[in-house]
């Protein structure tokens, strides 16, 4: 097949979405299918066009930013020739030209389209930014009419968001594409040596420093499991500073001063050394607090290498946790729940592991990958 993706940001930007499609489309193209990447240029530094692992990556120029979006000129009609060129269009949402790239595909280029739905978008605080938000779910709800199937995360997800309970008859659930290396053990040794954590029990954060994450209630939790466990550490990685149309690093530095003893900053830490970080780890925190997060790909992550996790009790956030037992559920915005639970695994931690071949079974990425083909063939099939 000729598979054409579109999504708003791709590599190098990091975030679950992005590696949610670069595995996606890397497993898509080692299985023989011809796969195109259209994205922006956010980057004036990043080439136009270029293969990455067997996909072809063609990157749109940006005008300017606005918010976390991008203003693109030409970028529907570069999508529309690119739409004709291929089988069947999967458009990535959300994106504020969701509605109008459903609109090319099906009436004017012919050709199916498929959406996935990452998450809600939920922008900071401001007028614009809601005028903003009203803008996108208009255009995502117009994807919604033409798109003929929306891919969501978990039923649970769907059954809660604003934009995919009313499509719930085109719905088809495909867990998100996830896959770990085992920990090297000298390689986590070396973590633990590096940040004098040995010995220490180590709570885990693996996010961008962003508002939707909860960065703020895990900072809340620190003193209060540092009250039982007085040696404990956190280590946070993920991009901190870099992080587009936000200011929680910045926000925060006084209060992760004043928690400077546990808090140790690891920065972005590349996908392959991922394993190690949860290998150290004593248990992972997906502490999020809206449904801009609907997974959490690092759970399962984290799981595949021997890390329990504590989750809020989100929509789809909470999946993970409830399929495999592997971990305890919090409510949101409420940094004392967290500490209690964060206690209570890192006193319990072994009751919580599950054998990772029982994992990756539940989570597997060939059948994530395979039941991805089937739905384009069918769409292909019924026009």
């Amino acid at each position: 097949m000729k598979i054409l993706i579109v999504l708003t940001y791709y590599h190098p930007h990091i975030s679950g979405l992005t590696i949610y499609v670069e595995r996606l489309v890397r497993s898509l193209a080692r299985k023989g299918h011809h796969v195109t990447v259209l994205t922006s240029r956010f980057d004036s530094t990043l080439r136009l066009h270029e293969i990455m692992d067997g996909v072809n990556v063609v990157r749109h120029p940006v005008a300017f930013r606005c918010s976390k979006g991008v203003i693109m000129p030409g970028f529907l009609a570069h999508a529309l020739w690119l739409m004709m060129c291929h089988d069947v269009t999967s458009v990535h949402l959300p994106q504020a030209e969701g509605g109008a790239l459903a609109f090319l595909g099906r009436l004017l280029a012919r050709k199916p389209v498929v959406l996935t739905y990452h998450c809600d978008l939920q922008l900071p605080p401001g007028l614009f930014n809601r005028v903003v938000d009203r803008m996108v779910f208009a255009s995502t709800m117009l994807a919604g009419l033409f798109a003929n199937r929306i891919v969501a995360y978990t039923q649970d997800y769907a059954d809660n968001s604003p934009f995919l309970a009313r499509f719930l008859n085109k719905i088809r659930v495909i867990y998100p594409p996830v896959e770990m290396p085992l920990p090297d053990p000298c390689a986590v040794v070396a973590l633990k040596v590096r940040h004098h954590a040995e010995g220490c029990p180590i709570v885990g954060f693996a996010a961008r420093f962003a508002e939707e994450k909860g960065i703020d209630y895990l900072i809340d939790s620190i003193p209060l499991v540092a009250a039982q466990f007085p040696d404990v550490r956190f280590f946070l990685a993920g991009d901190t500073d870099r992080v587009i149309g936000e200011n929680v690093w910045e926000r925060l530095q006084p209060r992760i001063e004043a928690n400077r003893r546990q808090i140790k900053i690891l920065g972005a830490i590349p996908n392959r050394e991922m394993g190690n970080f949860f290998g150290a780890c004593d248990l992972l925190i997906v502490p999020s607090i809206n449904s801009t997060e609907s997974f959490g790909l690092v759970q399962v992550e984290a799981m595949l290498c021997g890390c329990p996790v504590v989750a809020s009790n989100l929509p789809g956030v909470r999946v993970p946790v409830q399929v495999t037992g592997m971990g305890e559920i919090v409510p949101i915005r409420d940094g004392r729940a967290l500490a209690d639970a964060i206690v209570l695994v890192l006193r319990n931690r072994e009751s919580y592991i599950k054998p990772r071949p029982q994992i990756a079974g539940t989570f597997e990425l060939s059948n994530t990958v395979a039941t991805y083909e089937k739905l384009f063939a069918e769409c292909i099939e019924s026009g």
